[in-house]
């Protein structure tokens, strides 16, 4: 399967036809999403429609936008007029949303081709993907382990080739984790640089779409695509405060006197063979003349105490709108209207989604708000200030994605806290609000693809990229694929 850049030049020019490259990911998706489970919901007619009528606009030399043809997929927590928008939920398994969300937009603007939207953690709350209450995903590299989560199937459709990129959303590592897991490049941008418009909220202080790649070529292509100010989201930052660059046009130029910063106490916390793959990857700048640097980031370790709090009470805030009378499941067991809320809820809802829920009521609740939440937002300052104390000393800072490879399917269901705990090393991101990119680093003694964690200061993608290139073209980790 080409890069989304591959296929898209060959498109452009003609050596291939965009309905024969949607026919092929169809034909492989055909033998393997049985196996791998990465999508809820596959359009095949429309999309063979819409590729038809890229290939009658490129033969007759038509304009046609920056991703022509290309087949791409999107998690299923993102609004689309056609099919259903489902958040991996049974309250939501039969909801149809009225509009598109922004990405969504963009995507059909730049003439992507959307081909299905992939299985998620129910409305992404979750570090595996099995909370889905729809269907189980599995690893490609070794489907008895999980492709992390929620984004588990954008990664494990881009890992297993079922499609050319893919887009997902990140509220404490949910695209770098699964990214990880599955051997692939995955972005979680600044928070207000792609418009939220659409995406059916968890966190909405935490939330963020990005892209999901098999290099960090194609990431700089998808965020060019979904960049940009959104008047309809008031988080969306305008550009002429942070104007949008072109990520592709500096790519390949390194950048000079590189300073990466690292926190040692944090690593050790990570099993040898993930040590060992940033050790290796360090090494690799530092032949590339880059200097390294040991800091100290006090206060990251509250980061997931801070962060359970903030998301939870945020969850429980947003998902009071699944009530059994607006839109989505509705129970026919109930007598009254407080038993219509209550158990359409309790039906439909997850454990999971409800464990959040309950936790961030009572996080809000009264004569509790204060002792929690508003403690949880003053950490939140605190840890966002080390990340720019951080960012002043150098320019990226470099640590793992996860404690772990993929673990097994139910290792870690009956443990909340340990599932939790997936999450150390990429919370922290989200709460400053921070970009960070998973690429591809290395594997277990397991084969188990390790992922290496880098980030940056706020609004410096095109800088996030172009160390995160440095790093891929001197190795070829990122050309590794699972035997499926």
């Amino acid at each position: 399967m080409d890069t989304v850049k591959q296929l898209r030049d060959k498109i452009a020019v003609g050596q291939t036809k965009s309905t024969d490259a949607v026919k092929a990911v169809f034909d492989h998706i055909e033998k393997h999403e049985s196996t791998i489970g990465a999508y809820i919901s596959l359009y095949k007619e429309q999309a063979l429609e819409q590729a038809g009528k890229i290939d009658e606009k490129i033969a007759a030399g038509r304009p046609v936008g920056p991703l022509a043809g290309v087949p791409i997929a999107i998690k299923d927590n993102m609004c689309t007029t056609f099919g259903a928008t489902t958040c991996g939920s049974k309250i939501l398994e039969n909801f149809h949303a009225p509009y598109n969300a922004h990405i969504v937009e963009k995507l059909n603007a730049a003439n992507a081709i959307i081909i299905g939207k992939c299985n998620l953690d129910e409305f992404a709350m979750g570090s595996s993907t099995e909370n889905s209450g729809l269907k189980k995903t599995v690893n490609p590299w070794d489907t008895d382990r999980v492709p992390g989560g929620s984004s588990g199937g954008s990664a494990a459709a881009v890992a297993a080739r079922l499609c050319c990129g893919a887009l997902g959303s990140d509220t404490g590592g949910s695209i770098r984790q699964p990214a990880s897991f599955c051997g692939v490049v995955g972005l979680k941008p600044t928070y207000g640089r792609v418009s939220r418009y659409g995406l059916v909220a968890y966190g909405s202080s935490l939330d963020q779409i990005g892209p999901l790649t098999q290099d960090v070529t194609d990431t700089a292509l998808l965020l060019n695509t979904i960049a940009g100010h959104d008047q309809r989201d008031s988080t969306s930052v305008p550009e002429t405060m942070a104007p949008v660059p072109d990520y592709l046009e500096q790519l390949e130029t390194p950048v000079k006197g590189l300073k990466i910063a690292t926190v040692p106490h944090l690593n050790k916390g990570a099993d040898a063979s993930v040590q060992k793959a940033l050790q290796d990857a360090l090494e690799v700048y530092k032949s590339l003349g880059a200097e390294i640097i040991e800091i100290d980031m006090p206060h990251f370790d509250y980061a997931i105490s801070a962060y359970y709090v903030i998301a939870t009470a945020e969850a429980s805030s947003n998902l009071a709108r699944f009530d059994g009378v607006h839109y989505g499941y509705r129970s026919q067991n109930a007598n009254d209207y407080i038993e219509v809320y209550s158990k359409s809820r309790d039906e439909a809802f997850g454990q999971e989604v409800k464990r959040r829920i309950m936790l961030g009521t009572y996080a809000l609740s009264s004569g509790y708000y204060d002792a929690y939440y508003l403690k949880a937002l003053k950490v939140r300052n605190l840890i966002r200030s080390d990340f720019t104390k951080a960012f002043e000393q150098a320019d990226c800072l470099m640590m793992p994605v996860s404690p772990t490879t993929a673990f097994k399917i139910g290792e870690k269901t009956d443990d909340p806290l340990q599932m939790y705990l997936a999450d150390i090393y990429t919370i922290a991101v989200n709460l400053a609000g921070v970009p960070g990119i998973s690429i591809p680093c290395g594997f277990d003694e397991k084969n188990l693809p390790i992922g290496l964690q880098i980030i940056s200061a706020p609004f410096s993608e095109d800088k996030l990229l172009r160390i995160a290139r440095m790093h891929e073209k001197q190795t070829d980790w990122h050309t590794k694929k699972p035997n499926i």
